[in-house]
């Protein structure tokens, strides 16, 4: 029994190590997204509404990036995701209304 428990142990430790990278918080993708996003946006003939939309993009993209890189706990991660999902969905939605 004592074997069987040591194993079990294990493959958890294991499985643990190698998927909890996985899990993650995964920023720079985020960021990497809501960043090419933008470029797309800025491509496009923007409103001055739309205008509007990309710079606050641009905004929360630099934002997110600053939770990212002066991270000391898991909710500036969390900060940096949503601030970089956000940005994603505003570029998003300049693209929708802007002409290319």
């Amino acid at each position: 029994m004592k074997r069987f428990a040591a194993v079990a142990l294990t493959v958890v430790a294991a499985t643990i190590w190698t998927v909890a990278p996985a899990l993650a918080w995964n920023c720079p993708v985020q960021l990497k997204g809501a960043e090419e996003a933008i470029k797309k946006a800025e491509a496009m003939k923007l409103s001055p509404e739309a205008k509007a939309l990309l710079e606050e993009a641009k905004k929360l993209v630099a934002q997110a990036k600053g939770h990212h890189s002066d991270a000391k706990a898991k909710i500036d991660h969390a900060n940096a995701m949503w601030k970089a999902k956000a940005a994603l969905a505003q570029a998003e939605a300049v693209a929708a209304i802007s002409s290319p």
